[in-house]
């Protein structure tokens, strides 16, 4: 059985994003500045007694009659839909109110085991008082937290823990994890079987035929690999049918949760809008990502057709310029051993770590060779810079002021960084913090 997965959910501005950061350890303080952060559902891994599990936070759950709610609503519930385990997360200082008692009330019908988290219960004195009014909730015994302040977190986590199912995959997964995404019909669950070797994901003509994230097991030069076929992302206008849109979201689910994305194209066709999208999507989300070009065997060639594809490719997404690209044809295994053999390499180069005496060589021959934006004769100053963060990388710059670290002086420091070490497949964040002199 797969990991289990573990749904936070609740009304708005109970603290769920709170618990899960609590949970998860995520140092959301470095990614906050980044387009695209701010999701309905957010993944990440935790571990408790040794189990490790997946821990979903959702949009908070509300009734007001707007399209935007609407959504937020619909992915909470698909998110409970496809939990093990959930944590009803509550207000201990607001107390129980009517969204309470009606999320509960579907939570009741759902049949699935859920723990009631009293949040912002800040001292023992206060935990009677605030938890008295929920067991009217019907759904056992609350257990009063404080997310901010870690306060009776073990509790909470030894009734999570109770719940998985006996044969739950709790070990530690030391795979680097895949994601195969793409538009439908341009082969992925093709690839998917020609790495395997045998016939595990259902092929078929008929696109749109893979509705869910499947995962698949299997090794790679000794390295465990975890492939994720996925449903093929349609444009917004042709998500019709309520199953298709859940495929959609599992899809960008499947990204998230990926240590590479390999955006699979059509190479009979070229670049679609969708395809960029695709890509984008997984820039944002700071994956490792790999563009693989299939169906090359129907692609009629010429001198330097390949050349001048990637070319054409290139020049459309400028964005994606540290990706790798290899042409595969999923029908008779081209270059599928080197599309694995990238793989590996971009998940190493998203674990890269570079130590602070190399960071600061960099900035100092960067600063040399190409002097910093000033305003009105004030100069950018970089005291120092470090590696804070892996998977993906992100580099603080301690500065004078922010605001003259401009986009085009970012991308020169990244792009010299990525001439000192390639970080192939994998983008580089550069974030700024301004110190007094």
């Amino acid at each position: 059985m797969s990991r289990p997965i573990v749904a936070i959910v609740g009304r708005p501005n109970v603290g769920k994003s709170t618990l899960f950061n609590r949970l998860t350890g995520e140092r959301t303080a470095i990614v906050e500045g980044q387009p695209g952060v701010t999701r309905d559902r957010i993944y990440g891994d935790a571990q408790w007694l040794n189990k490790y599990f997946t821990v979903v936070d959702t949009g908070g759950i509300d009734w007001e009659e707007d399209v935007l709610t609407e959504l937020v609503r619909q992915q909470a519930l698909a998110a409970v839909e496809e939990a093990d385990v959930i944590i009803f997360v509550v207000d201990g200082r607001a107390g129980l109110t009517g969204v309470d008692e009606e999320i509960g009330a579907i939570l009741r019908r759902s049949s699935k085991p859920v723990v009631l988290c009293v949040n912002k219960v800040e001292s023992t004195e206060q935990a009677w008082v605030a938890s008295v009014d929920f067991y009217s909730l019907g759904l056992g015994d609350p257990i009063p937290v404080s997310a901010e302040h870690g306060r009776n977190i073990g509790d909470l986590l030894d009734h999570v823990v109770a719940h998985f199912p006996e044969d739950a995959d709790v070990s530690e997964d030391d795979s680097v994890k895949i994601a195969i995404v793409g538009r439908p019909n341009v082969g992925k669950s093709s690839l998917v079987n020609k790495i395997l070797g045998e016939e595990r994901v259902i092929v078929s003509d008929i696109p749109g035929t893979t509705r869910d994230a499947i995962d698949t097991r299997c090794v790679f030069q000794n390295q465990n690999l975890t492939l994720i076929d996925t449903a093929g992302l349609r444009r917004k206008s042709k998500v019709e049918e309520s199953v298709e849109y859940y495929s959609v979201l599992r899809t960008l689910r499947a990204i998230e949760r990926s240590d590479v994305t390999v955006v699979v194209l059509d190479g009979t066709e070229g670049l679609t809008e969708q395809d960029k999208r695709i890509a984008g999507y997984a820039h944002e989300q700071g994956r490792g990502v790999i563009l693989a070009v299939n169906k090359w065997d129907l692609v009629s060639k010429e001198t330097n057709t390949m050349r001048d594809y990637e070319t054409a490719i290139r020049e459309q997404l400028l964005f994606l310029d540290y990706a790798p690209m290899v042409f595969i044809s999923a029908r008779t295994g081209q270059r599928v051993n080197r599309l694995l053999e990238l793989c590996l390499a971009v998940n190493e180069a998203r674990n890269m770590r570079l130590s602070t005496g190399k960071v600061n060589q960099i900035i100092h021959d960067a600063v040399a060779m190409n002097q910093p934006p000033s305003d009105k004769g004030v100069p950018l100053k970089i005291y120092y810079g470090t590696q804070v963060q892996v998977k993906p990388p992100v580099f603080l710059l301690h500065v004078n002021r922010k605001d003259l670290l401009h986009f085009s002086y970012v991308r020169y420091l990244e792009n010299r960084i990525r001439q000192e070490f390639n970080f192939m497949g994998t983008p580089i964040m550069i974030v700024a913090k301004e110190r007094e002199e």
